[in-house]
């Protein structure tokens, strides 16, 4: 994860304002009822807060930003350090516990670590989708971006099953986990991150959790239409 993933796709750089807007936007929409709903955060390490204390993680970083945004709701942290999309293809179907009311996805960095067939955590990714709309839960589907590690093709692969994903199961989507640390300066990027190498730091996430925003707020008031 991380570093080998940064400077994504420097087209998204200029969401960002759209994205604040788009913000303001949802926010003005969403019930008040969002306090009473529960969405879950289903991810690896990135989503779990390796490294960081508690409140510097990016579920306690996400749900404060919602918070800014007048938004509060239960945001339960399903991130397992190490996980890839085999496990969460595993233990989706006892993590969507009654009480969840949406599903925010991003798994598939620990697959691109480990080169696994992009194949192979297509079906998994596509496994967890199906379990949360066999529920009628919203998904909000985040994408990786693959090294150049394994060569053109099994990045085209890798990069090309979110999209795809999104679009053959009609859920939300959000291009990149890592689209809020886009930078000329690769020691800007360094400074972002732990020394690892490969998770954020408090102020990566705080960036990452403001890219993201917007998109939760999308999964929100889709879930609050349900």
């Amino acid at each position: 994860m991380g570093t080998l993933f940064m400077i994504v796709l420097g087209q998204y750089g200029g969401l960002r304002s759209f994205g604040k807007a788009l913000a303001l936007v949802l926010a003005s929409v969403v019930p008040a009822k969002a306090q009473d709903l529960a969405i879950l955060a289903f991810g690896d390490s990135l989503t779990h807060g390796y490294g960081l204390i508690e409140q510097h993680g990016f579920v306690p970083q996400m749900r404060d930003w919602l918070a800014g945004q007048g938004v509060t709701l239960r945001l339960v942290n399903g991130g397992v350090s190490g996980d890839t999309t085999a496990g969460g293809a595993a233990r989706i179907d006892w993590s969507l516990t009654p009480d969840i009311d949406g599903v925010m996805l991003a798994l598939g960095a620990n697959d691109m670590l480990r080169g696994i067939d992009p194949a192979s955590s297509r079906d998994n990714l596509a496994r967890i989708i199906e379990a949360a709309q066999a529920r009628d839960l919203p998904v909000l589907l985040i994408g990786f971006q693959a090294s150049n590690n394994f060569g053109p093709d099994y990045k085209a692969a890798f990069d090309g099953m979110y999209p795809d994903l999104a679009a053959r199961y009609d859920t939300l989507y959000a291009p990149s986990f890592f689209a809020g640390l886009q930078t000329d300066d690769p020691s800007t990027v360094a400074a972002l991150m732990q020394p690892d190498g490969l998770h954020p730091n408090a102020d990566g996430v705080a960036l990452i959790v403001g890219d993201l925003g917007p998109r939760v707020l999308e999964l929100i008031a889709a879930t609050s239409a349900d």
